[in-house]
Order: C-alpha cells, then structure tokens, then sequence
C-alpha cells in the first residue's frame, strides 16, 4: 500500500509518501506541494492585503481562491502521477483501500467565530487550504483523514500501538533515508501517512 501525508500550511503543503504496511512503513519521496502561485505572491495569503492588513475585496478574495484551487489542483495531479502504487484514476478495483492520505492542519476553527479580523483571515487561509487540498485529492479518488497538529503524537502512539518516542526516532529515520531536508513539517507529515497505512 501506498499513502501520502501532508503537513498543510499557507499557500503550500509538505507531501511525505510512504509504502508498505503500518508494521513495515518505508519512505518513499517528500517533496513540496505548491498551492499558490509563485508569480502571484497574494495567492500565498489570499485573505490578507500585505503585512497585518485583510483583504475587504470580496472580488479580488475570489479571484485568488480560484488561482489557489487551480494550484492544487494542478500540483495534487502531479504528486499522483509521480508516485508508483497508487492506481490511476480509472482502476476502481480495490482504489478505496489502496489510495489514502492524512492532511496534519494547525486548526479546524470556523472563521466565522474569531472575532478578530486578523487572526480571522488566518483561520479563513487555515479552511481553504485544507479544503482544497481535500478536494482535489477526493477528486483523484484518495480518501483524506484530517488530524489537528497538536493530537498527532498522541494519536500516532495509540493507533500505531507504540510509545511517542519509537514513533519519533522511526519517522527521524525515514529523513536520513530520503535526505535532503527533514523538520517538524516533514515529520508531521510522515507521521500522518504511517498512521493511513492499512495493509
């Protein structure tokens, strides 16, 4: 089996793949997952106008979510494409129990009950990256588990049946595996994906 595990952030997500089973997990890529655009640097924050300012503009708003949804669309796509035992699209034989991912967020809060404008613009990036992610992975087929960042550890040490510490030192491993860059994103992210791995 094959999973992926994103640590969702602003305008961008980290994408940790791992295969096997939760007995055996082995790690296969990491990579960056863009959900903005680059070249729009608004599309980062869309619901800001530059440092401490919201965006009032409900058009311009919906001008950069369309771009975001477009983004991860796009990037979703290619993530699957590149990753060898998820199934294409088209194999609907067993496409529920092989395709699977786990989206780490800092929050499920509903915007609409922070009351203040800032910190309600972040809420409001928070939900549209996590829902566009899921979108676009449901779209492909792949369910999602959504886990809030600050119950991961403990979940991860009760579903996987060992202690927070084993689980720590295996996800350091997979980084030395893979190499390249390995912070608290890419270990929320693996830890994620370990914990959908059913097989």
């Amino acid at each position: 089996m094959t999973a992926v595990g994103f640590r969702v952030k602003s305008g961008y997500a980290i994408a940790v793949v791992l295969e096997g089973s939760r007995q055996a997990p082995r790690p296969v890529a990491s990579r960056i997952i863009e959900m903005s655009d680059p070249a729009i640097a608004e599309t980062r924050q869309p619901y800001h106008d530059g440092f401490y300012k919201t965006e009032e503009n409900a058009r311009e708003i919906a001008r950069r979510v369309a771009i975001v949804k477009r983004c991860a669309q796009k990037s979703v796509a290619a993530l699957l494409d590149s990753i060898v035992g998820l199934p294409p699209r088209s194999s609907r034989a067993n496409t529920r129990e092989r395709r699977r991912a786990a989206l780490v967020v800092g929050s499920l809060i509903d915007p609409a009950t922070v009351a203040n404008p800032h910190i309600r613009a972040h809420a409001h990036e928070g939900q549209l990256f996590r829902t566009v992610l899921e979108e676009s992975l449901a779209a492909h087929a792949v369910d999602c588990d959504v886990i809030v960042e600050k119950q991961l550890a403990s979940q991860a040490a009760t579903e996987l049946g060992r202690p927070a510490s084993a689980v720590a030192r295996t996800v350091a491993s997979f980084g030395k595996t893979l190499g390249g860059r390995w912070r608290a994103e890419e270990k929320a992210a693996a830890t994620a994906a370990w914990l959908v791995l059913r097989a």
